[in-house]
Parts: structure tokens; C-alpha cells; sequence
């Protein structure tokens, strides 16, 4: 087990160098362009494809750093470039998460390096488990998916929503009610190879932020997969719901974790890395422009009401930051989240980035209020991080229940 520091090693230190570099070169100069046109900004993730940043053998490498801090450092770095064009790029990661969190190595081998494609041919991968009347609402998920016994498939039927890369995605990993009478115990997760007939993209989100982020409703009408294209196999499967159903008939309370929580547990601390970037980018355009900005003939970072504000974003920001690598550290190392200390990364991170943010606008007043300056798009990305994969709302409830043992609600 590795000991829990605040110190990266020189490997980790030339990572982040390199990722930085990235993001200043090539992801900083593009993010304007693409937040306006609102499309998956392929070029750039070429770039990273042949740079090796956009890789199986990349994210695998900051994902079993044995520290933990690989993963939530590299998130810093790109969203500190844009948080558009940075979850076009690691938005593949969640759909990955999803199969190593559920998938056998057989599946793993499988099916993560189609979701990534090379660097002549990239691709890219979805997670879908929102629907439009399930969102933090994961028992009242609608998609079913039914075993054909005689032809070992399954067969999916449903709308998913809020679908990262949904729709133009080559590999989509779809959670899907197997057992209604179960609720959120009744899911399993299901991988959808390319060109399965039945599966289209249904509505083109246009959003507030993160616009270079393809965001979808995907469609799926009499989808079939073979028995393989179930995550973890049917034994294990049948098994966790052999399990279910006993523990519901007892009326036992323990609860068991679905396909879709095991997904966001695994990625929350890493949304909140992504929020700590947002937000120390903001956070350095807005010292940089009081430094340099004169009202009174004076840089206006010699007054109280600006020099205070910084000192608060800088101190919410390192705050966050440790806050994300205690949790990143203790997943990693099998630590169990005993006060739900992912949720609480990401629920800490994600409200301090739209707090910076805003604070940023603010600090640049009107300048600041304009596209000319890239807090006004920062501030608009940043609302993001407390929607998706659990809500503000959401983190403080999972909080609440594990510090009580009660079922809050």
C-alpha cells in the first residue's frame, strides 16, 4: 500500500508537465472555436491520440497508479485547458470505468481498446445510465433488457439521456433493468458493439456549458447482444440476484451496490479533479488581470475586496484539491469510504468551481461578463460539475446516510 503524500514523485511531476503543455498548446488555443460551434472537437482528439494522452496504455497508467493521484492530476491539467474539449477527451474514460468496474478480463481485453480506437482511426465510447425520468432517480429506470434463452442475447428496449459521446460513440455501455420487482438491485450493465441495429442517436443537447462535449439522448429499439455483451457473465450475474431476492424476502436492509453506483463511486473523486482544474484556471486569470488591471491608479488587487477574494478561491481550490486525492488515494489502496469521502470530493470540488468561477467574473467585472475572456465560459462549464454523476443534492444525501445509518431521504 502506498503512504498517502502531498508530494508527487519526478515520474508523476513529468506527467503533469507534459499534460500542462498540452493543455496550454493545443487544448487553450482551440477552446473558443469549439465552444461556439458546439461540436466534438475531433482534431484536438487526434492530437491527443498521437500524442499517446488519448490511449488505453495512458488512462491505464494513471489509473493503477498506486498512489491514486494519477488519474485525478491528469484531470486537473486538461480542464484547466477547457472543460469542453477535455471531457471530449477523457469522456471515454467513464464508459471504461464501467466495463473495468463490472467486466471480466476477458470483457476488458475486449472491448476497452475498441472504445479508443489508434491515431489514424480514433473512436470514442459512451456511458448510459440517465433517462428521462431517471436521473438521481436510478430505481425508476425504465430500460429493460430481457434474456432470449434459445439464442443466448439480450434484448434492450429504452431511451437513455444526458449521454456523453451517446449516439457517435463506437462501443456504449447501457445499464438496463434486468429484475423491475429489485429496483436499483435489478440493474446490470450491458456493452453494445458498433453498428448494432436497433440503437440510434436520439436529441442533440445544446448546453449552457461544456459545449464541445457531445451530449445525447441514445435510442434503443429491440437492441440485441450476445450473452458476452453482459458485463461480469450471467453466473455472477444471477448469482447478485439470487442474493437480492433473498435479502428481500428477509427484509434485510443491506444494501448491494448496482452496476451504475459502482460506475460513479469509481469516478467521483476524479469529476471533482476535473472541477479543481475549472477552477484554478479561473482562479489564475483572475490574479494575473488584478494584478495588471489600474481603477484609481492602483492595481485593484490593493484592495481588501479583491485581495480577500483571492485569498478565498486559492484556499477553496487547495482545499479541494486534497479533499479529491484522500479519496483518490484511499480507492486505490482498498480503503472503504466509511463518511462517504468520495462523494465528498466531488460535492466540495464541484461547488467550489462554480464559486471561483463566479468570483472570477466578478473580479474582471464587465471585461469579465464577455467572450473575450475565458472566465464567462469557465463560470458557464463549471455549473456542470454539480449535475452530473449525483447532484450537489445527491453527494450530501450519500453523505448523510453513511454518517448515520439512517435512510434519509
Amino acid at each position: 500500500m502506498a503512504e498517502f503524500t502531498m508530494e508527487l514523485n519526478d515520474e508523476q511531476k513529468e506527467v503533469r508537465d507534459w499534460l500542462h503543455g498540452f493543455a496550454a498548446d493545443v487544448i487553450r488555443p482551440a477552446a473558443a472555436e469549439w465552444d461556439e460551434r458546439e461540436e466534438t472537437p475531433w482534431p484536438v482528439i487526434q492530437e491527443a491520440a498521437k500524442v499517446g494522452i488519448y490511449s488505453l496504455d495512458f488512462y491505464a497508467q494513471q489509473y493503477f497508479d498506486p498512489t491514486g493521484l494519477g488519474i485525478p492530476m491528469a484531470m486537473e491539467e486538461l480542464f484547466w485547458g477547457d472543460a469542453g474539449i477535455a471531457l471530449s477527451i477523457v469522456g471515454t474514460g467513464l464508459a471504461a470505468v464501467g466495463v473495468l468496474a463490472n467486466g471480466t478480463e476477458e470483457q476488458i481485453g475486449t472491448w476497452i481498446p475498441q472504445m479508443y480506437g489508434d491515431a489514424n482511426d480514433v473512436k470514442v465510447a459512451a456511458f448510459c445510465s440517465s433517462e428521462p425520468d431517471a436521473g438521481s432517480d436510478v430505481a425508476s429506470m425504465r430500460t429493460r433488457a430481457v434474456y432470449d434463452e434459445a439464442k443466448d442475447e439480450w434484448v434492450l428496449n429504452g431511451t437513455k439521456t444526458w449521454a456523453t459521446n451517446g449516439g457517435i460513440a463506437n462501443v456504449h455501455v447501457v445499464v438496463a433493468v434486468v429484475d423491475a420487482e429489485l429496483g436499483s438491485k435489478g440493474h446490470a450493465s450491458f456493452i453494445i458493439p458498433p453498428n448494432t441495429p436497433g440503437l440510434s442517436q436520439g436529441q442533440k443537447f445544446k448546453k449552457h456549458g461544456i459545449r464541445a462535449s457531445h451530449t445525447a439522448e441514445v435510442v434503443l429499439e429491440n437492441v440485441r447482444v450476445p450473452g458476452h455483451c453482459l458485463l461480469g457473465g450471467k453466473e455472477k450475474l444471477d448469482q447478485r440476484l439470487a442474493r437480492a431476492r433473498e435479502r428481500a424476502k428477509a427484509g434485510n436492509g443491506e444494501r448491494v451496490k448496482n452496476a451504475a453506483m459502482a460506475t460513479f463511486e469509481a469516478s467521483r473523486p476524479a469529476v471533482g479533479a476535473m472541477a479543481v482544474g475549472t477552477a484554478r484556471a479561473a482562479y489564475e486569470v483572475a490574479l494575473d488581470y488584478a494584478k495588471t488591471r489600474e481603477q484609481f491608479g492602483r492595481p485593484i488587487i490593493d484592495n481588501q475586496g479583491v485581495a480577500f477574494q483571492l485569498a478565498d478561491m486559492r484556499t477553496s481550490i487547495d482545499a479541494a484539491r486534497l479533499l479529491v486525492w484522500r479519496a483518490s488515494w484511499m480507492a486505490i489502496n482498498g480503503k472503504p469510504f466509511t463518511a462517504a469521502e468520495g462523494s465528498m470530493s466531488k460535492l466540495f470540488a464541484s461547488e467550489t468551481a462554480k464559486k471561483v468561477t463566479a468570483q472570477a467574473v466578478q473580479i474582471l467585472g464587465g471585461n469579465g461578463y464577455t467572450r473575450e475572456y475565458p472566465v464567462e465560459r469557465m463560470h458557464r462549464d463549471s455549473a456542470i460539475y454539480t449535475i452530473f454523476e449525483g447532484t450537489s443534492e445527491i453527494q450530501r444525501l450519500v453523505i448523510a446516510r453513511t454518517l448515520s445509518g439512517m435512510s434519509i431521504r
